[in-house]
């Protein structure tokens, strides 16, 4: 069986923030390793971002999860660009569903 390449793996499957129970978005925001990536999200320009680029202590195997749950709760959009994977916060969507709660989440005043 052939492995897949960057260019032919599967497109991320994305949950509308419209669509999350506050539960799932406040288990999302819970964890540390999700709160650095959503975090570092917050201070860099959209689509800037690749994968590997978050200085988390985790393994691959373990980031691909905590992206998993990111877009789940609607936080985190992704996309392929060539061989990367480039994420972006979904921060107007998400605060439309949840007015404030990133503001708390992430210390802004």
């Amino acid at each position: 069986m052939a492995q897949r390449t960057a260019s032919h793996r599967a497109a991320p499957e994305h949950t509308h923030p419209d669509d999350v129970p506050l539960l799932t978005a406040l288990a999302a925001l819970a964890d540390p390793v999700r709160l650095t990536l959503v975090r570092e999200l917050a201070g860099s320009p959209e689509w800037s971002r690749a994968c590997g680029s978050f200085d988390v202590p985790v393994g691959k195997a373990a980031l691909s999860h905590h992206f998993a749950v990111l877009r789940g709760a609607g936080l985190v959009e992704q996309r392929d660009e060539g061989p990367k994977r480039v994420n972006r916060l979904r921060r107007a969507e998400f605060d439309a569903r949840f007015p404030g709660l990133l503001d708390l989440v992430l210390g802004v005043d």
